[in-house]
C-alpha cells in the first residue's frame, strides 16, 4: 500500500550516495579484512552543509571526536571510512591515528581537514593498522574511475549479510533533486543510535541549522526505533551531506516545499533503517512493531521499542509460537501506564486480544503467519491518538554463532 507521503517522492533503481549530482564514492580492499573491501569514502565536489547524529555510548570512539570537531564547522566535503576494525577504546594513540586518517584522506582528496569526517567500524581495542590504511588512502585516486557508490556500500559492512543503499528523486522548487543513502549494521543495535553507520547524501540545498533539524527529526523516528539485540555500539553515527547541486532556493522550515523533502529524506532513513532490522545477525524475519491509541507519542515508542526489543517475543517470533502473553509483558515493563481492559493485540490480521480479553483465535492461523519473512504486531491502547512504529527482528540459533567467533 502506497501512502500519501510516497507519492511525494519516486525511488531511483539501484540508488546509491552518488545518485545526488555532485557525489564520488567507491571503496576497495586495503588489508584491513581477510578478503573483503574494507576501505571506502565520499567526496563531494563542492562543501557540502552537514549535519550529523551520534552514538550515546559513554565510551565514544576517536573517530566521532574527530568527525565531531570537523562538524562543528557546519560543512564536510570527504568522508573516509574503514571496516574491521573500530578505533574504540584505543586511548591516545587512537585519537592520532583518527586525526591521521582524516588527515591523509584530505591530503590525497585535496580537501581542509576541517571539512573532512573519519568513521570506523569493527572489533573495539585494537589499533588501527596505520600502514595498510595510509597505504590504502593514497591508492583511492587509482580506484576513482573504477570504483562505485555500491562498493562504497560494501566497504563499510562487518557481519552484515548485504549491502543497504537507496535513493529518491522529489521535486523541490520545480527543481528534481536527489536523496542517496547507504547504511551498515547487523548486530549490536539497539534504538537511540546503535550499531549502526548511515551517510546519506542529496544535492538539494539547505541551510545548515535546518538540515540538522531534519536529521535529528528524521533519526528519532527511523534510526532511534530500531533494535537487534539491545547493545549500543562505540562508534555509531548517521552523517547528511547537502551540497545544493540542484540549485533550488534554500530550504528550511519555512519553505513550501520543506515537507516534501523531510517525507523524502525520513523515507530514505527509515528504508535503510528496516534494512538494517531485517539483516540482523542470525535473523530471518523482519518484525515491525506499531501502536497506537497512546496518550503520548513517546509512549508509544517506548511500548513499540518495548515488545521488539524483547528477547521472548523474538524467540517466539522465531519459533512461530504466538505467545501473545510474552507481548503483554514486553509492554508491561515498558515503564508506560496501560490500562489492561483497554488493550488490544493483533498478530497481522489476526486479533489475539481485545480489550484485555483473549480472543478464540485459531493457533493453527496464527502459527502460519508467524513463518512469514515479514511480521507485523499491532496494538492498540485505546487511550489518545498517538501512534509510533518500530522495527526489529527473530532471534536465533545463529545469533550465539555469529558472536560467539567474532573474532575467529
Amino acid at each position: 500500500m502506497t501512502t500519501a507521503s510516497e507519492t511525494l517522492f519516486t525511488k531511483v533503481k539501484e540508488g546509491t550516495v552518488t545518485s545526488p549530482k555532485g557525489f564520488e564514492a567507491g571503496g576497495f580492499h586495503a588489508g584491513l579484512k581477510r578478503k573483503r573491501k574494507d576501505l571506502g569514502w565520499i567526496k563531494s565536489n563542492v562543501p557540502a552543509a552537514a549535519a550529523g547524529v551520534f552514538t550515546l555510548n559513554t565510551f565514544q570512539a576517536p573517530p566521532l571526536k574527530v568527525t565531531k570537531e570537523s562538524l562543528s564547522g557546519g560543512l564536510l566535503q570527504g568522508i573516509i571510512v574503514n571496516s574491521g576494525n573500530a578505533n574504540a577504546f584505543t586511548g591516545e594513540k587512537g585519537l592520532k591515528d583518527a586525526y591521521k586518517m582524516r588527515k591523509s584522506f584530505a591530503d590525497v582528496m585535496n580537501l581542509k581537514e576541517s571539512q573532512t569526517a573519519v568513521t570506523s567500524t569493527g572489533v573495539i581495542g585494537e589499533y588501527l593498522p596505520m600502514h595498510d590504511i595510509c597505504k590504502g588512502i593514497k591508492q583511492i585516486p587509482d580506484y576513482k574511475e573504477t570504483t562505485s557508490g555500491s562498493d562504497f556500500a560494501e566497504a563499510i559492512v562487518t557481519t552484515d549479510t548485504t549491502t543497504k543503499e537507496i535513493a529518491v528523486t522529489c521535486e523541490i522548487d520545480g527543481k528534481m533533486i536527489t536523496i542517496g543513502g547507504a547504511a551498515k549494521g547487523s548486530g549490536m543495535i539497539k534504538p537511540n543510535m546503535a550499531t549502526m553507520l548511515a551517510f546519506v547524501t542529496t544535492d538539494a540545498f539547505v541551510e545548515t541549522a535546518a538540515l540538522q533539524t531534519a536529521l535529528s527529526t528524521v533519526t528519532d523516528r527511523t534510526y532511534n526505533m530500531i533494535t537487534v539485540d539491545g547493545e549500543t555500539s562505540t562508534n555509531d553515527m548517521v552523517l547528511l551531506l547537502a551540497n545544493g547541486q540542484a540549485e533550488n532556493n534554500p530550504l528550511s522550515p519555512n519553505h513550501n516545499d520543506w515537507e516534501t523533502f523531510l517525507h523524502s529524506l525520513e523515507y530514505v532513513c527509515q528504508q535503510l533503517a528496516k534494512m538494517i532490522a531485517k539483516d540482523g545477525e542470525g535473523a530471518t524475519k523482519l518484525v515491525e512493531v506499531h501502536v497506537k491509541g497512546a496518550e503520548t507519542t513517546n509512549g508509544a515508542k517506548a511500548i513499540a521499542k518495548s515488545i521488539v526489543g524483547s528477547s521472548l517475543v523474538k524467540t517466539a517470533i522465531y519459533g512461530t509460537d504466538a505467545n501473545w502473553g510474552r507481548i503483554v509483558c514486553a509492554i508491561g515493563y515498558s515503564g508506560e501506564s496501560v490500562q489492561e481492559e483497554s488493550l488490544s493485540i493483533s498478530l497481522g490480521e489476526i486479533k489475539v486480544v481485545d480489550y484485555g480479553i483473549t480472543t478464540k483465535f485459531s493457533e493453527e492461523e496464527a502459527k502460519a503467519y508467524l513463518e512469514n519473512e515479514n511480521i507485523h504486531i499491532y496494538v492498540d491502547l485505546h487511550n489518545g491518538d498517538k501512534e509510533a512504529t518500530a522495527w526489529g527482528c527473530d532471534l536465533t540459533y545463529d545469533y550465539v554463532r555469529i558472536n560467539a567467533s567474532y573474532r575467529t
